[in-house]
């Protein structure tokens, strides 16, 4: 019985299992199966390399991304560029490593501007997101990209950025956001909501792809939306890198709005929950 797994602290509320199980009904792929495994980044290596040979392949969140890379016996060429991995597949000759987060970004960029042209972004936020988010703004042909950031990160996105043809500046929050929102095509936020919250009505003033989907929408996305720009969360960069994996999973093309609609059914769900 083929089966596959989500790992990661925490991952009790990681939605992946929906979506894969999901892709599997739809596909018609009788006996497979998607879980989720709590683990560290330190026990990560260990439990895929003792998993059962049913398990073909692994999700993988945070903190494990780093860790696994690193236990990789061959990895994609846009992992390596970005120097983490969120897929891990196993195949004839051991463990593949991809980053399908990249995926998710273009995905998430399709949905959110269709054709339109995209030249300059705003990327907030410097961290581990940040990457995979470079990686697709690059992809969209965007040629500069200003990231607003607490502190000047420029030593280590540099690198990437000069590997991928961006032109990579930074602000702190202490610039004219406002001017800065104006002259930009897309906005692209990697932070938790509460990081930006203060800022939301300066930084409003262009389209918005927020990697926030819990809780939804956020405040930035909100205040976007009520100047008249488009907004995506992170829901749908979810669904968009989940394909990915499926297929490289399965070898099976991924049944991508029966995925869709069950995560947004799930995502209501959780909505009314909590309220």
């Amino acid at each position: 019985m083929p089966r596959a797994a989500v790992l990661g602290r925490p991952i009790e509320h990681s939605l992946s299992p929906v979506l894969h199980n999901a892709g599997y009904e739809a596909a018609g792929l009788a006996g497979w199966g998607y879980t989720r495994f709590e683990t560290t980044a330190e026990g990560l290596p260990d439990l895929v390399e003792k998993s059962d040979p049913d398990f073909v392949g692994f999700s993988v969140t945070m903190p494990g991304k780093f860790a696994a890379l690193r236990l990789a016996d061959s990895v994609s060429d846009r992992a390596q560029l970005i120097g983490s991995a969120n897929t891990l597949v196993r195949r004839a000759d051991g463990w593949f490593a991809d980053n399908t987060d990249t995926v998710g970004v273009c995905g998430a960029l399709a949905e959110l501007l269709g054709d339109e042209p995209v030249r300059h972004a705003l990327l907030i936020g410097a961290g581990g997101t940040a990457r995979p988010a470079l990686w697709g703004l690059a992809e969209r042909g965007v040629k500069k990209v200003t990231v607003l950031n607490r502190s000047d990160r420029s030593a280590e996105l540099l690198p990437l950025a000069q590997n991928l043809g961006l032109e990579l500046s930074f602000v702190s929050f202490d610039g004219d956001l406002s001017a800065l929102a104006r002259t930009v095509d897309v906005i692209v936020s990697t932070v938790p909501a509460a990081a930006v919250e203060d800022y939301v009505f300066t930084i409003a003033h262009a389209p918005v792809l927020d990697v926030i989907y819990d809780p939804w929408p956020t405040p930035l996305t909100m205040c976007a939306a009520a100047n008249g720009y488009k907004t995506v969360g992170g829901h749908v960069m979810l669904a968009h890198q989940a394909f990915s994996q499926f297929e490289q999973f399965t070898g099976v093309a991924a049944p991508r709005e029966e995925m869709l609609k069950a995560l947004n059914q799930e995502l209501q769900k959780r909505s009314q929950t909590t309220k």
